[in-house]
């Protein structure tokens, strides 16, 4: 498992909570993990260019426009089960996209972000679905594909009173199975990593907490959150609950190489 100069300062930006990042930190946070620093002042430049980070000052720089809505909704991993309401079982949230463009490759990518962010399955070509059990309202969850990248023109609506063979068609598209295995497997190897954390270098933990943690993390934020009709939820919360400690664990590791302007020298 490897990161990019491009990632890490990204998630460093994520995690920051709307704190800058200096330059100068973000070439010693590439060196933690022995990236060069060419290759991170090059990464700062593209992410500015690309509109990801803004310069706040001189060589200051904080998320910008670009990322700010996905960094909202990263940001509320930690509440994900909050998000979510019992579903009676039938209705579901479908956006038919039939009518716009597959050309748009940039268009294109941002609306299956969305899609996946928000859990969503495609049904056929140009109809993706999902239950109804997203604690929102309509109207918000709406905005929240399109502030994600669904265009305006698609059509949102509530659905419901499917045929047998669909409804248990539709189930069937989130393979459940796969889901809690990668859980238990999550939950493992993070449980395996916090019994022999404190006998790491700083600078290894440093590496592989963020590693585990950032997978982890994605693995969350990218949960389609079924509701307890088409699986074991009790398996999620409680993989929720890890990623969530474990989260605590490496967050002190790397505010302690913030605080010492991530130089891992001293702090062993």
């Amino acid at each position: 498992m490897k990161i990019t100069p491009r990632q890490l300062i990204l998630d460093l930006l994520l995690v920051g909570n709307g704190i800058p990042i200096s330059a100068k930190e973000a070439v010693a946070a590439c060196d933690v993990f022995d990236l060069a620093e060419v290759s991170a002042r090059v990464a700062l430049t593209r992410l500015l260019a690309d509109g990801l980070t803004k310069s706040v000052s001189r060589g200051l720089y904080q998320l910008g426009p670009n990322a700010v809505e996905v960094a909202a909704e990263v940001g509320t991993w930690r509440n994900t089960n909050q998000r979510i309401k019992e579903w009676r079982g039938d209705d579901y949230i479908t956006i038919h996209t039939s009518s716009l463009g597959r050309t748009d490759r940039s268009a294109l990518s941002r609306r299956e972000r969305a899609f996946k962010l928000l859990g969503f399955k495609e049904l056929e070509k140009g109809l993706h679905i999902r239950p109804n059990n997203l604690a929102a309202n309509l109207d918000v969850i709406r905005n929240r594909l399109k502030s994600l990248g669904l265009e305006p023109e698609a059509i949102i609506c509530i659905s419901s009173h499917f045929d047998d063979a669909v409804e248990s068609h539709i189930k069937s598209l989130w393979d459940c199975e796969a889901l809690i295995a990668s859980y238990k497997k999550t939950t493992h190897q993070i449980q395996n990593w916090i019994e022999h954390a404190d006998r790491l270098p700083l600078k290894v933990s440093a590496q592989e907490s963020l590693l585990l943690g950032r997978a982890a993390i994605q693995q969350v934020v990218f949960d389609p959150m079924l509701p307890s009709q088409m699986f074991d939820v009790a398996q999620r919360d409680e993989f929720i609950k890890t990623v969530i400690m474990y989260d605590q664990v490496g967050d002190e590791i790397w505010r302690r190489l913030w605080r010492n302007g991530f130089m891992v020298e001293g702090l062993e």
